[in-house]
């Protein structure tokens, strides 16, 4: 339930971490142990895409989960619920580890993302999608050029979650509408296997079918 991707992209003058587990270990030092700058991208504010997030200091997610990042009421996390979890690792990151070691940490954002901002790594560049449905602030990151989508929980092959506290199955059919028509070579999304364009399609257009 709470294992998700987290995405490593290296450029030339910075590199670019996408989401960041649910920080059972630390992250920082294992995906990123050089000097090279790291731009932070949180997806959204749920446990299982920023547990890592605090140990960046540039980071990055959309303005409307900024309360969720920083920790504070208003935006769900989902921490209690993943605290509660049953069988919620499959191998303890240390003998005696138990969640009761586990806390997620506040991670409050130094830049706030909205639809058309840009990443650029120097050798190529994102462009940010405000894709909301599984939470308000919901945010994809597209490479034109090379085609590739990292959409977040915006869409998955796996069960799609809209019924969720502050999800909304309006904003999510106006995303997968969106998401059907756009052109994309690979996506990795939040949860399951990467996807080519023409599974994505089919899950969009699966759920416009079902929710619709």
């Amino acid at each position: 339930m709470f294992r998700a991707a987290m995405v490593t992209v290296r450029g030339r003058d910075c590199d670019l971490q996408f989401d960041f587990g649910c920080g059972i270990m630390p992250l920082r030092g294992i995906l990123h142990s050089g000097d090279q700058p790291v731009i932070a991208v949180a997806s959204h504010a749920h446990v299982d895409h920023v547990g890592g997030f605090h140990a960046f200091s540039d980071r990055r997610g959309h303005g409307l989960e900024a309360a969720g990042f920083a920790g504070l009421p208003g935006v769900e996390t989902f921490a209690a619920e993943f605290r509660g979890w049953p069988d919620l690792v499959s191998t303890s990151p240390f003998a005696g580890w138990t969640v009761a070691d586990w806390t997620l940490r506040a991670a409050p954002l130094t830049a706030e993302l909205a639809e058309g901002d840009r990443i650029d790594l120097g050798d190529r560049s994102f462009t940010v999608l405000h894709l909301p449905g599984h939470s308000p602030g919901g945010i994809g990151l597209l490479d034109e050029r090379d085609g590739l989508l990292l959409s977040g929980d915006a869409i998955y092959d796996d069960d799609i979650l809209d019924d969720l506290p502050g999800a909304s199955v309006t904003e999510y059919l106006a995303t997968m509408d969106r998401l059907r028509r756009l052109d994309c070579r690979l996506l990795i999304g939040g949860h399951g296997p990467e996807m080519t364009q023409a599974r994505m399609v089919e899950i969009a257009e699966d759920y416009l079918r079902r929710r619709g």
